[in-house]
């Protein structure tokens, strides 16, 4: 099961739009023009033409590792000379007092408005996140009237004039969601990772990255408006593997800081460690972006995923079910730890992971869930993490009940220096586990199908990170034949088998909701395009590494879906 992926069946015919930029057939409208004025088309082709030649040597990069990871080697620290300036005493620039609280972060899709707006807002209860990451990777599915979506959304979350009108409907009134300009958290645009092409948008024949046109047209649209107000202009860095793409990225903020006149560092990124090479490289990832860095976060799902993927060719190091990885497993925890050791060290918050519930439909499956998140942020406090990330506002107050300091930038965790960060073999390995991945592969596709990037699902908000795991995990026990407990060795007949039955209970819970049969209709297709990633010969590296051109039909869609992407 090589880690290759096929050609992207149809490349997308572009027309000419503004400023050295053309559009994906399909992809010209009213809102991109709003959205893409030339002087910021100018800008988003002069970044492609001085950063994409050196993204291209990156992403090979990454490629020629995992060929060396698949034929035996393994991640591991630099040598001790290779950047020997980033283990010397030095510290971040100064954090802006408006980043020195960060105890509860809240997270999810920058296209959903309403979602937006309650991630910007009070909850029920009155309490409201420290700060808000609005994300256009994990939790947004990548079509284009989304990726405009989110700019428009960003730029009415920067004014504080945001607002949404839900209809009346189904017995409802119409209701209207306002923010309040003068009561909101910090505000947190996470860009989508180095591996992702923005194909709806080209320059000189060539689709964009999609991080430079998310980095660029966000400070275009929100950095000057924040910066009126007194407010630091704040972004996320996902999917970074190695020191030198975070100079990359470090560079990309500085160029947009000059396009747009304000000194170097005055934007501020915060860097997720979410996949296993960078977290042997928190320190030089630290220093390449001590100009902008604010922090680092502990991404322990995505992690997850990388430490499958990157040792997937490797017997010796097959993990178990996913829901049984946790920060108590030796390497995890010495991961998160490090994390926070390095940024401590150097003046930045070491950042802890997400709570993912949604909550409960019963008083008593609540209680539950609240439960747990307390004692799962109270151990991120006790390990020196200066906040944490909730997927649901329900949950904002637990979390910050468990997080009682401004931060723990004081905290100094005891621990080795390069501790033994690999991943080792454990159990145990469960058909209730392979059932799970099923399970929200299917949810997470059928989402994805309808554009859209998470859903609330079994009382969870299920983002892309679940799917990559569910799909890598059960790609390594195909690879691998691991014995199932009480079952035996995982085959492509024994996953099939389990794609049938969990879509069946599925239906049957749809059934009993009385849903329509387009509904029911839209999970079996899902449950079609899951298996064939699931059980695909050769392992995609992610699920899409690009956007989905404007002019695709539904069926050229999902028939890309299951080829991949190139």
């Amino acid at each position: 099961m090589p880690t290759t992926t096929t050609p992207n069946p149809r490349p997308p015919a572009y027309e000419s739009f503004s400023g050295g930029l053309a559009l994906a057939k399909g992809a010209r409208s009213e809102q991109a023009a709003e959205l893409l004025p030339a002087d910021l088309c100018r800008l988003i082709a002069r970044l492609h033409a001085e950063l994409e030649p050196e993204r291209q040597q990156l992403l090979a990069a990454r490629a020629e590792r995992q060929r060396r990871w698949d034929a035996g080697e393994v991640p591991g620290y630099v040598s001790e000379g290779e950047l020997p300036e980033a283990q010397g005493d030095w510290r971040i620039d100064p954090l802006p007092a408006d980043l020195l609280e960060r105890r509860v972060e809240i997270t999810g899709p920058i296209n959903d408005p309403k979602m937006v707006i309650n991630m910007l807002s009070r909850d029920a209860s009155g309490v409201r996140a420290d700060a808000a990451m609005l994300d256009f990777e994990d939790s947004m599915k990548p079509s284009w009237p989304n990726v405009l979506a989110g700019l428009e959304n960003y730029r009415g979350a920067a004014r504080g004039d945001l607002s949404f009108t839900r209809p009346a409907g189904a017995g409802e009134p119409e209701r209207i969601y306002r923010l309040d300009p003068d009561d909101r958290p910090l505000v947190m645009v996470r860009v989508r990772g180095l591996h992702l092409d923005e194909t709806n948008v080209a320059t000189g024949g060539e689709a964009i990255a999609a991080g430079i046109l998310d980095y660029a047209a966000s400070a275009w649209h929100g950095a000057r408006e924040l910066l009126a107000q007194g407010r630091t202009p704040k972004f996320y860095v996902p999917k970074c593997e190695h020191y030198l793409e975070a100079r990359w990225w470090d560079r990309l903020f500085t160029l947009v800081e000059e396009a747009l006149g304000v000194a170097t560092g005055t934007f501020k990124t915060t860097f997720l460690i979410e996949t296993l090479p960078a977290a042997f490289q928190v320190e030089e990832i630290l220093w390449e972006t001590r100009r902008h860095a604010s922090g680092m976060n502990v991404g322990r799902w995505d992690k997850i995923f990388s430490d499958i993927k990157c040792l997937i060719a490797h017997p010796d190091r097959v993990l178990a079910d996913r829901a049984t990885i946790g920060l108590d497993r030796p390497w995890m925890k010495a991961y998160a730890l490090r994390l926070i050791q390095v940024c401590h060290r150097h003046g930045a918050f070491g950042m802890g992971g997400m709570a993912a519930f949604t909550p409960g439909r019963t008083a008593e499956r609540r209680a539950e869930q609240t439960a747990k998140v307390k004692a799962d942020k109270e151990l991120e406090f006790s390990m020196g993490h200066d906040g944490c990330w909730v997927s649901h506002p329900y949950f904002i107050g637990p979390a910050l009940a468990a997080f009682p300091e401004q931060n723990q930038l004081g905290v100094m965790p005891d621990l080795a220096d390069r501790p033994d960060l690999l991943p080792v073999a454990c159990g145990p390995q469960t058909l209730d586990g392979l059932h799970k991945n099923v399970r929200v592969g299917i949810a997470y596709v059928r989402g994805w199908n309808a554009d859209i990037g998470c859903v609330a699902w079994d009382d969870l908000m299920e983002d892309l990170a679940t799917l990559e795991i569910s799909r890598a995990q059960t790609a390594q026990w195909l690879r691998h034949s691991v014995e199932i407990e009480d079952t035996g060795p995982a085959n492509s007949a024994l996953v099939r088998r389990v794609f049938e039955e969990e879509y069946g209970r599925i239906e049957d819970e749809l059934r009993h909701a009385r849903a329509d049969d387009a509904t029911v209709a839209s999970y079996r297709d899902a449950a079609r395009d899951a298996e064939a990633i699931f059980t695909e010969e050769s392992f995609r590296p992610f699920l899409a590494k690009s956007s989905d051109s404007a002019d695709l039909t539904v069926k050229e869609r999902r028939a890309r879906l299951r080829g991949g992407y190139d």
